[in-house]
């Protein structure tokens, strides 16, 4: 009986429950160990048949040419060294081993004789209490994966992007498994593009926070001068965002359309729910690359609008101060023969010319929404 309708469940973390982790393995390489190699595990029919503590990629490939199934080896951030020996072992391409050695790559997908050299960019978003002008908003890492007719290689580079829950999961499903090295591709990048639809959601509420700060009504005394600063950083992390999902388009679009003898056709299928998975997301970043230019441009039109509104404010008191001004520096004048020098009520009536102008000026300024 065919087992692809458990396809689906066994490969996405989100609708199963996670299995504790089981000792003597790990996907994080311990910084005083003398190997890049996390775990190594030879399958065959789908099932686990050692453990990392007794083998090696060498042994595990001689067993899979000797007896059948596939072999998958782990590995974190590995030096050029580390990593020789396993390229000459199972015949990988030298350009994708410097590749796969150096990483921060473009994500991609090629074809070098019998492997497939797949690079992926994982993003973790990072929390924070409030976003600021210097807030990091996500985080970026890369899964590098070479598939070939009886053997999958990982290679993993940062801090986030743990394949290890991914595995057990994969190895709680030996049906699944039985297909060979193209369901464990096909498992890597479904969870990867399910990690885009987490952080996605996750920078969509960041965002409406950012869209509703800017059009709120500002608190009395208040002022906006730090919004330009957060729209802009969040701006920057959707373009990280965008580096990640927009080059992966094509190479996930020649895995669901494109018959390949690496990958089983019956997985071959569940690559185009992964595609169009990624169509949608990549649709999420694109609008929010253009509504946060949106945001930006009203921002930016508040702040002018703020300027023009304090421009008229300062013009109005001159225009009023002007007034007594003008007054003051006519009876300054040293000439002796001016109107009303020598009238008890001159002093009186010209203070009281200078008030009643300036009320009238100030209620008509007040009356056009000048002050």
């Amino acid at each position: 009986m065919s087992m692809l309708p458990y396809l689906r469940a066994a490969v996405r973390p989100s609708l199963r429950k996670s299995t504790p982790a089981q000792p003597g393995y790990d996907t994080t390489r311990d910084p005083s160990a003398s190997s890049a190699v996390v775990d190594c595990a030879v399958y065959r029919d789908g099932r686990r048949m050692l453990g990392p503590a007794c083998l090696t990629p060498r042994e595990a490939i001689r067993k899979v040419r000797e007896d059948g199934g596939f072999a998958w080896i782990g590995l974190h951030e590995p030096t050029e060294a580390e990593f020789a020996g396993i390229a000459a072992t199972f015949g990988l391409h030298p350009l994708a081993v410097e590749d796969a050695v150096h990483a921060h790559q473009r994500p991609k997908l090629e074809r070098y004789d019998d492997t497939l050299f797949t690079v992926f960019k994982t993003i973790h978003y990072v929390e924070h209490a409030e976003l600021t002008s210097t807030s990091e908003v996500v985080e970026t890492g890369e899964v590098m994966c070479f598939t070939g007719p009886d053997f999958v290689i990982t290679v993993r580079h940062g801090g986030q992007g743990s394949l290890k829950g991914l595995r057990h999961r994969l190895q709680d499903d030996p049906d699944l498994l039985a297909k060979g090295p193209s369901a464990v591709l096909h498992s890597i990048a479904d969870h990867v593009v399910d990690g885009y639809i987490a952080v996605a959601a996750a920078v969509q509420d960041d965002i409406d926070e950012v869209e509703s700060d800017v059009f709120a009504a500002p608190a009395k005394g208040s002022t906006r001068g730090g919004d330009a600063g957060r729209i802009y950083q969040l701006k920057r992390e959707v373009l990280e965002f965008k580096r990640a999902v927009s080059p992966l388009l094509r190479p996930m679009e020649l895995l669901s359309e494109r018959p390949m003898r690496l990958v089983d056709p019956d997985i071959q299928k569940y690559f185009r729910d992964v595609a169009d998975h990624l169509a949608r997301v990549h649709e999420q970043v694109v609008g929010f690359d253009e509504l946060l230019n949106s945001i930006l441009q009203a921002n930016l039109a508040q702040a002018t609008v703020a300027q023009n509104e304090d421009m008229r404010k300062i013009t109005s008191w001159a225009a009023i101060i002007a007034v007594p001004t003008m007054i003051c520096g006519v009876y300054g004048m040293n000439f002796d023969h001016m109107p009303e020098l020598q009238w008890k009520y001159g002093y009186p009536m010209v203070m009281a010319s200078i008030v009643g102008i300036c009320f009238t000026i100030h209620r008509a300024l007040r009356r056009h929404g000048w002050l």
